[in-house]
């Protein structure tokens, strides 16, 4: 039997980053797999919005490895999960989630350091010790599995490059097999990052750097590249331009819509 983790492993490559696409169901997994996709992720914010709800702590840990096991069973490719925190802030509760994301087929997960639903950032020794406890758990599985491991609090304004340097540094001293600090300040900062650690980067293509470009993050180091919510974003932000005008009596929206047929041959298996 192939090894899926092992497979996804071999994808991250410093300067030569696979670009892997989040996605927040079934269908949308099929369509970007026969577009070409290499991998997948899920997106806790896709998913959530799916389910009717808000980003952040609002899914549980049940409820993720299902709607990940769908995502596995409907594609061929090693598809990642985005499961927040780890579902709790024990390290044994991060490393029972790696055991459970490998039993429901993922190749590899990634785990921030925020506190849901505060968004406040762990400490940094407990931090570290959350990521230990992951990489040691992966460690322990049957098959090779991929842990991310996140320093979100740039992002969130809860401390600055200089803190997620020093954060992943000991994420990757700890066993972390790649490290992800989203939405950096600007590219200089996301040099410094890529710079900082000699495992692969996770680099964002979201906001302010949607404008670089995958050859530009190859350029930097990159080791993959991923879009977190910002597909499904697109995909609502159209339904609901679209729905705007729809309700104001102006149907020319729906015009922009996708052939029926060209949905249905990506779907094909």
């Amino acid at each position: 039997m192939s090894d899926t983790g092992a497979n996804f492993r071999a994808l991250h490559r410093r300067g030569d980053p696979v670009t892997i696409v989040n996605v927040w169901d079934k269908g949308s997994a099929r369509m970007m797999q026969s577009l070409g996709a290499q991998a997948l992720a899920t997106t806790s914010a896709g998913h959530a919005f799916s389910m009717g709800r808000v980003d952040g702590g609002t899914l549980s840990r049940d409820e993720a490895l299902s709607h990940a096991q769908d995502i596995v069973a409907a594609v061929s490719v090693p598809v990642s999960g985005d499961f927040e925190n780890g579902f709790g802030e024990a390290p044994e509760t991060v490393a029972e989630t790696i055991r459970l994301a490998q039993e429901a087929g993922l190749a590899g997960c990634s785990i921030e350091d925020t506190a849901l639903p505060d968004f406040t950032s762990y400490g940094f020794d407990l931090a570290v010790e959350r990521i230990r406890a992951a990489a040691g758990a992966a460690r322990a599985l049957p098959r090779d599995f991929v842990v991310v491991a996140r320093a979100d609090g740039v992002m969130l304004g809860n401390y600055d490059c200089g803190e997620a340097i020093r954060r992943i540094r000991a994420y990757e001293a700890a066993g972390a097999d790649c490290v992800y600090v989203p939405a950096p300040p600007d590219s200089a900062a996301l040099q410094r990052i890529v710079n900082a650690v000699s495992i692969p980067v996770n680099v964002l293509a979201s906001g302010p750097f949607a404008k670089v470009t995958r050859a530009e993050f190859a350029a930097m180091g990159a080791g993959r590249i991923t879009i977190g919510g910002a597909l499904a974003r697109v995909a609502y932000g159209a339904a609901i331009t679209a729905a705007r005008d729809i309700l104001q009596g102006d149907f020319a929206g729906l015009q922009r819509a996708v052939d029926e047929d060209d949905i249905e041959d990506l779907l094909a298996p």
